[in-house]
């Protein structure tokens, strides 16, 4: 059976379910999904911090742009708040001094704290361990699943379609129309198809014939601990200013940690390696006096990035109606707002307003030129 839409959208995570309620508010749009629940292998598997100081100068445009969406989201959108007030701790060693001044120099609300006051803030810190500290007030948990159930939400309720189990198989483009064909046997028709399949991106590309950028999965991995006897509920977000590791308080009693680990891989159902999970917990307790009697919970993600690692929004180049939304690396949760509106600007040929300085930066056809 073909149903026709304006645009099918391929891949329901944070991406694809944002960009969708953007353009369902003017066009009948389908979210082609292939897992059985949207957002299963990325955007269900991130604990986001809401931070101005993460990410090249596109994400942190976008980030900056999606505030004030979180702050008051649209009437309806979620039943709880989107952000919790949760600081930031850099902490560095003697070796890291200059990571940290580079931080400072380069940073948006940075500011120096002496060892007792980070020793305040984070009571199991080692004696000796620091040499420096800093401290980004202006930052926040996010509800990932009320921010994602929120997009998919708004795109139902605009005659959106959520098509779960539909794996993109068979993508052609005959005068000016695209034909997706699924897993499930539907055929989804639209002259536009917009790729947000995440770390499928390229995969996508190559069965649409356009082709890839050179997207690079790669595996993160967190686990979670009981740090008692310390209570954890309000301590800051910890991070090693190096980015060898951080670690922050996860569902009030205990804590959650990771290596930080960016380890290239390939598209699937990405699982933890042990040996990462003990490389995050050494690291982490080289600094903190916590001892770990077991694991509670461990779990691996994909971060998808270009391979210069900026954001890749446009319209290709060479393939009429197929657009690029892919390489949100880690940042997908924090700019979610700001880039899907972003993108269904592009997608709808609409004045990207305040977001216009990313353009030059996000244009997929930097990586197909001669």
């Amino acid at each position: 059976m073909v149903q026709v839409f304006d645009v099918v959208v391929i891949g329901a995570g944070m991406a694809g379910a944002s960009i969708a309620a953007f353009l369902s508010e003017h066009r009948r749009v389908a979210l082609v999904e292939a897992e059985e629940q949207a957002g299963y292998h990325t955007t269900g598997r991130s604990a986001a911090l809401w931070t101005a100081n993460y990410g090249p100068p596109d994400v942190r445009l976008l980030t900056r742009l999606s505030r004030g969406f979180f702050e008051t989201p649209p009437d309806g959108f979620a039943t709880v708040p989107l952000m919790r007030q949760r600081p930031v701790l850099f902490l560095a060693t003697a070796e890291q001094m200059p990571e940290l001044d580079q931080a400072m120099s380069e940073g948006t609300g940075l500011y120096r704290v002496s060892i007792a006051d980070a020793e305040t803030m984070l009571p199991p810190l080692r004696k000796g361990y620091l040499a420096g500290a800093a401290v980004e007030d202006d930052a926040f948990d996010m509800d990932v699943s009320a921010i994602h159930q929120g997009f998919l939400k708004q795109l139902r309720t605009r005659n959106g379609v959520l098509a779960l189990r539909n794996r993109a198989g068979r993508i052609t483009h005959t005068t000016g129309t695209w034909h997706v064909k699924t897993s499930s046997g539907a055929v989804f028709q639209a002259g536009v198809v917009v790729n947000a399949a995440g770390a499928w991106g390229d995969e996508v590309a190559t069965l649409a014939g356009v082709a890839p950028i050179g997207l690079v999965p790669k595996r993160r991995t967190a686990a979670i601990v009981d740090p008692s006897p310390w209570d954890a509920e309000h301590w800051p977000m910890v991070l090693d200013v190096g980015e060898n590791w951080y670690a922050r308080p996860e569902a009030r009693t205990r804590l959650m940690v990771s290596p930080a680990d960016e380890t290239p891989t390939y598209p699937h159902d990405v699982q933890p390696e042990e040996i990462d999970v003990a490389i995050g917990i050494d690291r982490m307790q080289q600094a903190l006096d916590i001892t770990v009697l077991r694991v509670e919970h461990s779990w691996a993600g994909l971060r998808t990035f270009t391979p210069d690692g900026s954001l890749a929004f446009g319209w290709d180049t060479i393939k009429q109606g197929f657009f690029w939304c892919v390489g949100q690396g880690g940042y997908g949760i924090q700019t979610s707002p700001a880039a899907g509106r972003l993108a269904a600007d592009l997608v709808l040929g609409f004045d990207p307003g305040e977001a216009a300085p990313a353009l030059t930066l996000i244009d997929p056809s930097r990586f197909h030129a001669a």
